[in-house]
């Protein structure tokens, strides 16, 4: 029993490391770049009910989500040049 716990533990933390120095700041902008998308989503869906005045309002919101996006985007691309350079 103790033996399949520090097998477990080392995969793991093997797992956790994945040979990958930027593996958790990568992880967090994936995890942001995913709370972005849903918020581009429902402001997508805004545009169903919203009245004229609001649109422009969502339509504002949904440059200003766009640009966050590409800046994640650009962040992740950033590390992935950093851990494996050409």
């Amino acid at each position: 029993m103790l033996i399949r716990a520090v097998i477990i533990l080392l995969i793991m933390t093997v797992c956790a490391l994945a040979l990958h120095e930027h593996t958790f700041p990568v992880f967090e902008l994936k995890e942001e770049l995913q709370m972005r998308y849903m918020n581009m989503w429902e402001l997508l869906e805004q545009l169903k009910y919203v009245t004229s005045e609001q649109r422009l309002i969502v339509y504002d919101e949904i440059e200003a989500m766009k640009k966050e996006i590409e800046l994640i985007v650009d962040q992740i691309l950033q590390h992935d040049r950093q851990q494996h350079p050409q």
